[in-house]
This record gives structure tokens, sequence and C-alpha cells, in this order.
């Protein structure tokens, strides 16, 4: 438990223990607040009663509750959610409970006879004092109990909510990480063609290669990235793309400013231009466009004409099937795919970072 939750629980069993002392002390003395507005009844049960009697009651049995709490949070562990707190502990704490209440009460009464403290002097009163006091020892005794169990649940709810989020960020991590090698594959392949064919061009690669890794390695450091950095990536994996398809491949590219500091998972746009240049047929007798636009419902739709590669493996959907678990995961949004003579993805865009 971190020492915040710690202070948390703490402050929170402060709070109930002041709150159930106050209303508990009003409770016991409830007949006599009753009997304040009753003349004819003050006379017969409590004889001679003022109101500052019973606001001097209501203060020591208030304060004597909160002293109870306090001998109880010290001796037995009821302000510890991780403690095992069985019947034993709760007999020690109610006979505890009752004896030092009864004390306290013989207590006041001394104080009452010896320097006149304010306290209703009624045969009554003083019969109610046992009972009483046995009622006090039990509510202390069965309040510091129900407040354990409360924070024993709450711990317990706070750790599973701590588990499914270190689940949830491994998962996501190990969706992430499955693109990377892919990527930098296929990039490694282009490069060892053009370090044989044009060295100058083979450098060009290199330093838009490293920009592409750099991105890479930066974007395991967060979960969300704006789209203006996305953009800034995706322009680097382009000129790879470009390099290697040269004008078969064409980029037609729309982006609204008002969505750049707009967020999405990394790696998202790039994962779906590399799905278009895999599935489809990119020649000099079919050129390949893929168009990147932004939509007015707060998303980017990466779309392009269907033409798929002759004998071609179909693939298994694993890219798309990734892209979809991570939305998932990270911003609880799904992905839309369209089919009919083109083939469109299109993936929300987060105002806020989570």
């Amino acid at each position: 438990m971190t020492k915040k939750m710690k202070l948390y629980n703490q402050n929170k069993y402060l709070s109930a223990t002041v709150a159930i002392s106050f209303i508990v002390a009003v409770l016991v003395h409830f007949p006599e607040s009753i009997s304040l507005f009753h003349e004819s009844e003050i006379e017969c049960i409590f004889p001679g009663m003022q109101l500052i009697d019973v606001v001097s009651e209501i203060t020591f049995t208030f304060i004597s509750l909160l002293l109870l709490f306090a001998i109880n949070t010290i001796l037995f562990p009821f302000s510890k959610p991780t403690a095992q707190i069985g019947i034993k502990v709760l007999l020690l704490s109610f006979v505890l409970s009752w004896i030092v209440s009864s004390l306290f009460g013989k207590g006041f009464f001394y104080l009452h006879q010896a320097i006149g403290l304010p306290a209703v002097d009624a045969t009554v009163h003083h019969y109610l004092h046992p009972l009483r006091d046995i009622i006090m020892g039990g509510l202390v005794t069965l309040s510091c109990y129900i407040i354990h169990l409360i924070g024993r649940q709450q711990l317990v709810n706070a750790e599973n909510l701590q588990l499914q989020s270190e689940n949830i960020r491994n998962q996501y991590e190990a969706l992430k990480n499955q693109l990377n090698p892919h990527m930098l594959f296929n990039s490694l392949n282009t490069l060892r063609s053009l370090v044989r064919e044009d060295q100058d061009r083979a450098q060009n690669y290199i330093q838009e290669l490293s920009k592409v890794l750099r991105y890479t390695l930066q974007s395991n450091e967060g979960q969300l990235v704006t789209l203006h950095e996305e953009m800034k990536f995706v322009s680097a994996y382009i000129f790879l793309l470009k390099m290697r398809f040269e004008n078969n491949l064409i980029f037609d590219i729309h982006i609204d400013n008002k969505y750049n500091s707009y967020h999405l998972p990394p790696m998202a746009i790039q994962m779906l231009i590399e799905n278009a240049v895999k599935h489809n047929e990119i020649s000099n007798r079919n050129p390949l466009t893929i168009v990147i636009q932004t939509l007015d419902a707060d998303c980017i739709c990466v779309s392009n004409k269907l033409q798929p590669k002759i004998n071609s493996n179909p693939g298994m959907g694993v890219g798309l099937a990734n892209l979809g678990k991570r939305y998932q995961l990270l911003l609880q949004k799904d992905i839309t795919i369209k089919k009919n003579t083109d083939f469109s993805v299109i993936v929300p865009l987060n105002e806020e970072r989570i």
C-alpha cells in the first residue's frame, strides 16, 4: 500500500470515528433532549434538568467515544485494512470499551460532585448509565469493525484496479512490440538492395530510416502520441516506401491542422499504410494510391483502391486485429473497416491524452 493510500485510509477512519461519536452521543441522550421540550416530563423524570446539563452530558459522551475509538485504534489493528481481525479481538475490544466507558462515567460523576460540572442529576439517569456503557462499548467495537471491513474492501478494489491497469499496459506493450520487427525486416531488405545499386540513395535511406527507428523507440515511452508527431514519423516512413516503389506508390494526404494536437496510438497510421502496401499490387501497370485524410467526426481515414496481388496470400488480418485491440485497451473505442471497391480503415482521434 502506498503512503498516499495509507494517509487516505487514516483520514477516512478518523472522519468516520468523529461522525459516529457525535451521532451516538446525541442518540444516547435523546430522552433527555426530548424531555427539554416537555416541562411536565422534566419535572417527573428529570427534575431540575437544564439545557446546560444536557449539553454537558452530550459533550462528555462525545469526548468519551472519541477516546474509546482512539484506545481501540492504538491497541487493535482496526485502522489497518490489511490486518486480520477475529472473534477474540472483537471480544477483547468490547470488554475493554465497556470497562473504560464505565470508568469514564464514574469520573464524570465525580467531577459533577466535586466541582459542580453540569450534569443530569436524576435517579432514572443514573440507572440508565450501566446500560449505556454496554451500548457504547458494543457500538464502538462494531463501528471499528465495520470501518475496518469497508477499508479492507476498498483496498481489495484498489489492488484489483491496479492489477487490471498493469495487465492492460502489458497487453498493450506486447501488441505494440509486434509491429517493430516486421517493419525493420522490410526496411533492411530494401537497404540491402540500395547499397548494391546506388550508395547515395542508400545514405538518404539510412538517414530517414534512423528517424523511423528513433520514433519507434521513443513511442515505447508513451501510450499515445499526437497526430502531428505521428505524421512526422509517417513522412519519414513514406520516404522509405517511395525509395522502394518510386512513382508506383502515390500518397494523397489531407490533414486538418485543428487535429494536430489530438492523440492516437503510436504507429497506427504507419501500420495501415504497411497493410495497404502488403496486400495490393504496386507496379507500373497498376500504381497504388493511398489516401490519408481527417474526417469531421474526430477521426482519420486511410483508404486505397482494392487491387489485390495475383496469387497472393490473403493474410491473417493480424495487423488490423492488433490495432483494434490497442484501441480497445487504451481508449475503449473501435476502429471501422469498410470494404467495397476501396478498402478503408477509420480510426478515432482522442482529444485528451490519457
